[in-house]
This record gives C-alpha cells, sequence and structure tokens, in this order.
C-alpha cells in the first residue's frame, strides 16, 4: 500500500564530523555493518512504510553517495513516476560557490510533488522501524508536526536535541546542545510534517536568509505550531562522533541487536556486489564473534570484529575490536585493537596499532601504514 507522504532524506549535518571517515564522504555514505551505508536504513524504512517518492539533500561530497544510490533500484525506487531524487546543493551565480541556502532546491522538490506529508529525517542515527505507524499517529494528533524521540538521555556532549513534553505528549520545550540535560527524552531526527506547511516555513527560511534546513531549523518553531512527540521503541543507535560510530558498530556484533536491525518483516536494502564468499583459511586461528562480507580471506587471527567486502587478513595478523572497510589489506604478523580502517588501505608487515575503548585508532582512505 502506498502512503500519502514523500520522504526527504538529509545527507549531510554540518554539526556532526567524524574526522578522516567523513572527510571524502557525506555522514549518509558512511559504511556501517559490513556491507551497508548508513542511508540504507533510512531508505529502507521509508520504502518498506510505503513510500515510494524520496529525495535526498546533499549538500557536499556526495559523490559516493550517488555511486550507492544509483538510480535507486535496490529500493525498488528506479521508477516511471516517484522515485528517487537527488537534491544537490544551488551554485551562486555571482560567486560560483555552492550556496549555503539549500531551502530553494528542497522547494523545488517539495512543490512537484503531490502527497500531502511529509517525513524528513537526518541520518545520524541506524534503526529499524515502520513510519506508516508514525504517519497515522501524525494525523490522528492533528498536530502541526510529529517528533519521534528516544528516551537514551541525558546526552551531555553535542550535538544533542533535548525535548520536554506536557501532560499531552506535546513539545513544550526544545533545547539544542544543552549542557547539563535534565531529560531523558532526545530527538532523534525524524519529522512529519504536511507538505502545505513545510513550503511555508522554508519560504519564511528564504525570506529572512536563514542558511540551513536542519532538523532544528524545524524544531525551533516549537513555541508556534503544536508539536506531538511519539517515542521510538526499537533500538537505535547514533552516530554522532568516530567514537559513537564504533561503539555502535560493536553493538551490532551482539546477535539480539542485530536481529532487530535487520528484521524479517522489515529487510534492509542495499547496493549488491557480486563477490565470492568469505574464506577462512585452514590454519588461520581464532575467528570468533566476526561479522565478515563477501570477498574476505581469513588467514590470522580475528575477534569481535567487522570485516567489509574484500578485507584481506594475513597469516599470523591478530585483530581484535576493529573495523575494517572495503577492500582492506592487512598483512603477516600486523596487531590492530580498537582500529578503524578506511577503504583501500594497506598495513605492512609486522605493524602493531593499538587504540583504546572509547578512543579507537582511525587511518584514512587509501593510507599505506
Amino acid at each position: 500500500m502506498i502512503t500519502d507522504a514523500m520522504g526527504l532524506i538529509l545527507a549531510d549535518n554540518r554539526r556532526i564530523q567524524l574526522g578522516a571517515l567523513t572527510r571524502p564522504r557525506a555522514i549518509a555514505a558512511m559504511p556501517f555493518a559490513g556491507r551497508f551505508r548508513i542511508i540504507d536504513f533510512t531508505l529502507s524504512n521509508m520504502v518498506n512504510s510505503g513510500i515510494k517518492r524520496v529525495g535526498v539533500v546533499a549538500l557536499t561530497k556526495y559523490k559516493s553517495l550517488m555511486d550507492h544510490m544509483g538510480t535507486g533500484a535496490p529500493w525498488d525506487l528506479d521508477r516511471m513516476r516517484q522515485g528517487l531524487y537527488m537534491i544537490p546543493p544551488y551554485i551562486n551565480p555571482i560567486t560560483r560557490e555552492p550556496d549555503r541556502t539549500d531551502a530553494q532546491s528542497v522547494i523545488d522538490y517539495v512543490e512537484t510533488g503531490d502527497q500531502k506529508y511529509v517525513v524528513i529525517s537526518s541520518c545520524d542515527f541506524v534503526t529499524n522501524t515502520s513510519y506508516k505507524q508514525l504517519i497515522n499517529a501524525h494525523v490522528e494528533s492533528r498536530a502541526d508536526m510529529t517528533v519521534l524521540y528516544h528516551k537514551d538521555g541525558p546526552i551531555e556532549e553535542p550535538p544533542s536535541m533535548v525535548i520536554e513534553l506536557d501532560e499531552s505528549g506535546y513539545v513544550r520545550d526544545f533545547m539544542v546542545d544543552y549542557p547539563n540535560p535534565t531529560s531523558q527524552k532526545n530527538a532523534v531526527g525524524l519529522i512529519i510534517i504536511s507538505r502545505d506547511l513545510l513550503l511555508q516555513l522554508l519560504t519564511e527560511m528564504m525570506a529572512r536568509g536563514i542558511a540551513d534546513f536542519s532538523i532544528v531549523a524545524i524544531l525551533q518553531n516549537y513555541r508556534r505550531f503544536r508539536i506531538h512527540a511519539i517515542e521510538l521503541e526499537e533500538p537505535l543507535l547514533r552516530i554522532h562522533s568516530v567514537a559513537s560510530y564504533f561503539d555502535a558498530s560493536m553493538k551490532v556484533l551482539d546477535s539480539d541487536i542485530r536481529h532487530m536491525l535487520f528484521s524479517v518483516d522489515r529487510p534492509i536494502y542495499t547496493k549488491a556486489k557480486n563477490r565470492a564468499p568469505c574464506i577462512v583459511a585452514p590454519g588461520s586461528g581464532v575467528v570468533k564473534n566476526v561479522l565478515a562480507s563477501d570477498g574476505c580471506a581469513i588467514m590470522g587471527h580475528v575477534e569481535n570484529s567487522i570485516l567489509f567486502r574484500g578485507c584481506v587478513i594475513g597469516r599470523g595478523a591478530h585483530v581484535t575490536n576493529s573495523v575494517l572497510f572495503q577492500d582492506v589489506q592487512i598483512s603477516d604478523g600486523v596487531v590492530l585493537d580498537h582500529v578503524i580502517i578506511d577503504k583501500n588501505s594497506v598495513v605492512k608487515m609486522d605493524g602493531r596499532l593499538l587504540g583504546q575503548p572509547g578512543f579507537p585508532i582511525v587511518i584514512e582512505k587509501n593510507a599505506i601504514v
């Protein structure tokens, strides 16, 4: 059943930077859980909820994002009508630079759709939930907009979006990066709003010269509009720093969380890549609690780690508590612990990289160590 709503995904978040990991890509294109990107979860949630028109607002570093999404075929969005829309930034005709005011490009996308509601989502979290129930709850509440929240606070380090509710479940206060939050309720970064009201807000932003279209910019109108809040009951993994990305990745190794994220009823779709199955060579050593994707070759000891497609672990290597992106090569005798290595990187023979819990070592893309 097609839902009377269009999707709008914010691929960038200027408030979130993961250092070397987001230097070549938007946060939406961050690899996650062995073979996925963060945007796969948001796109799949929308498609599984009956949303057939999805726009992706990409401001910078969106080459890898475009390569990954393509025409939208993995999500059944390669359609004659509706489908997947890429919303790039406009170029300022005077400075010839990308214009920071991305509201106009969003207006153009929203105006051409005929759906009554818009589901707006950021890409700094991972979850698997049904938006259809949220849309129905929004319609029944007759609120101006509905925000999703999760009781995972207080979040003491930025970025954070703390909300407080009144007795009827409506937002009465909204705080951004508040230093000493008392509320356990934190906005997830997903809003349901009517198409007409969104166009009104976007037009006001343009008139007032407000540069950034974001979840924060919308929720700051909580005094003007009735904002209904709904609690997310499914598991939520927030990604707002290198440490939180590493922590979220390690949680995927927990079978209970993994089964809830990758539900049979609500599958997560991604771009297919055909490679040979993972190989564990005889005499490789201990291979325990490892999420290894197609094309991997393991000849050493690997434990509590995630290996993306095409990773090679040399003989005598010892890899623990680490995340290795696509086509990473670990030479013989290497020792890794609490390390994140970006794609196409090589760690030479007998190298040692030892991070700490909460402070993983990050190796950038295409590096030779």
